[in-house]
């Protein structure tokens, strides 16, 4: 997410837009991490089916593939939403955020510890956001777990026929992982 994008959220949840009117300066980390998962998961699902959705499926004009460069193809939507996330983290360290999966394709995207471990199984098993603060490399955090769905065919598609998926049983709106919020909770 740009800085331009933060601040956007974040002026939106301070000046209560959808209802939700709060006082400036008391913004809570949960609904910090509500408004930055509103951003990511409607720009991923915007990805998913205007472009990736719309060229390789409907129009069969470009595929989207792990190796996109090599082969002059998209990136996948979850290659994207790293990218993102690894790029905002060079230009704003004020919380991090990433896609994680308890079937990763890619092992990097697998939990790696006992919350992630947590979340993913929650919001995989009732499709609901899980809340919760942990210490990660010695710093207090808010952490926030979203479930990921298959918002289109072509993610479900994705994930069922690739040869490294550790599960081929997805169909559209199955929650195939989950959005990781870290905000540090300065004490």
């Amino acid at each position: 997410m740009t800085n331009r994008a933060l601040c956007i959220v974040l002026f939106a949840v301070a000046a209560g837009c959808g209802g939700n009117r709060v006082a400036p300066g008391s913004v809570s980390l949960q609904t910090m991490a509500d408004a930055l998962y509103a951003v990511l998961s409607v720009d991923r699902e915007v990805y998913a089916r205007e472009v990736v959705n719309r060229l390789e499926f409907q129009e069969q004009l470009v595929k989207a593939n792990e190796h996109y460069k090599d082969q002059k193809g998209l990136p996948l939507p979850a290659q994207m939403f790293r990218m993102g996330s690894e790029m905002s983290q060079k230009k704003n360290s004020t919380f991090s955020y990433s896609l994680l999966s308890p079937w990763p394709i890619n092992k990097q995207n697998g939990p790696k510890t006992e919350v992630e471990q947590l979340g993913l199984r929650t919001v995989a098993e009732t499709g609901r956001n899980y809340y919760t603060e942990e210490t990660v490399g010695g710093k207090h955090q808010f952490t926030a777990f979203y479930p990921d769905k298959a918002v289109v065919e072509a993610c479900s598609d994705c994930h069922n026929r690739h040869p490294d998926s550790p599960r081929k049983d997805f169909k559209m709106g199955d929650v195939i992982g989950g959005v990781v919020i870290r905000i540090p909770i300065e004490r």
